[in-house]
């Protein structure tokens, strides 16, 4: 039997990529198998026919959230991001999310939305690599994660530290074993210690090791079956790139919404949260990315920022209006999340910064 792939099926059909990959793995195209991470499709397969009323609204009825809980996440601010969505004028059809994080933006706009072209990227390799994982191996992920689930849940707190203390040094000691199993391994890990350490942090110190100790929690959810395979299924056709948001620039056109959800400007000189990977992203990267956004909305991108406002601890702090002066700035209330405090998580107040 002759294949094609879902490049060649997309060209041959008139439809997206993404979409093709989206209907294999709803089983809607007959003999379509998925060989290592790409699907082979028998040449002499017809195309699918295409239900949805609307071209670019969800029609079945998954629901998606965040797999992480992540620093910096979107979830409370998400009604004010939606209301920048522009996807109802038929000449957007990309995403392009290069700070991806927890994905709260990427899992709305998915779950509502489908789209010719979706692209995410973050320089976190481990955030990558279980976005990666998710995608391309959910069954090995999901036994991994329940056999962690059966094991650590009827363990007393002390054997709890014991078991949490060892898979949190073989995360830091495969760190650099670049084969398949060990990707899978590692995003389990990190699912593992993200649903079971303290606040749900991720950070890591100067080398590079994730050092966060053991949470509280009495009866956390290691592996959420149901939303694991909702990711899988939505991520299906998705670009994953693990590097700096300036490789975006291939992959934004203008039929592209982006958003950019970057490391915030610390309020305070204790306030900055920044160890998600080794790298700081100061005050000339954040000039470095309003420079880039300007040569984004120059491509015709329609675009939208979120950043901290400095303005809550400091009223003649204009960096952000400076830096972004030729875009829109709105400031809107939002909620801190991840705070060792729970009496520190209050309202402020947050930039978002759109062209349009």
């Amino acid at each position: 039997m002759e294949i094609m792939s879902a490049r060649e099926a997309a060209n041959k059909w008139g439809i997206s990529q993404r979409r093709v990959a989206l209907l294999c793995s709803e089983g809607r195209i007959a003999q379509a198998q998925m060989v290592g991470n790409s699907w082979a499709i028998p040449k002499t397969a017809a195309k699918p026919t295409d239900g949805r009323s609307l071209r670019y609204t969800m029609n079945d009825g998954i629901k998606v959230k965040p797999f992480l809980k992540w620093a910096g996440g979107k979830g409370q601010l998400l009604s004010e991001i939606e209301k920048y969505y522009p996807f109802s004028d038929s000449h957007i059809t990309k995403y392009a999310e290069p700070f991806v994080g927890g994905g709260a933006v990427l899992f709305d706009v998915l779950g509502r939305y489908d789209l010719e072209a979706v692209y995410i990227s973050d320089i976190n390799a481990d955030l990558i690599n279980a976005y990666t994982v998710v995608r391309d191996n959910i069954d090995r992920l999901i036994e991994r994660l329940s056999a962690m689930q059966d094991e650590y849940l009827p363990m007393d707190t002390d054997n709890r530290k014991v078991y949490y203390m060892a898979n949190r040094k073989q995360f830091n000691e495969t760190k650099t074993i670049p084969t398949v199993e060990n990707a899978i391994d590692r995003a389990a890990l990190l699912i593992f210690l993200n649903k079971t350490c303290f606040n749900g942090l991720y950070r890591v110190n100067r080398k590079g090791f994730y050092n966060v100790p053991m949470g509280a929690y009495k009866n956390p959810m290691i592996c959420d079956e149901e939303n694991l395979r909702a990711v899988s299924h939505k991520l299906q056709g998705v670009k994953i790139v693990c590097g700096d948001y300036k490789k975006s620039a291939e992959f934004v056109d203008n039929h592209t919404f982006v958003y950019f959800d970057p490391p915030y400007r610390p309020l305070t000189e204790t306030s900055s949260f920044t160890a998600y990977t080794e790298d700081c992203f100061n005050d000339e990267k954040q000039r470095e990315l309003a420079r880039f956004v300007g040569s984004m909305n120059s491509a015709g991108a329609k675009i939208v920022v979120s950043n901290s406002d400095p303005k809550n601890t400091n009223p003649d702090d204009d960096f952000f209006d400076e830096i972004y002066s030729e875009q829109r700035i709105r400031r809107v209330e939002a909620t801190r999340m991840i705070n060792s405090n729970s009496d520190a998580r209050g309202k402020i107040k947050e930039l978002l910064i759109s062209n349009f």
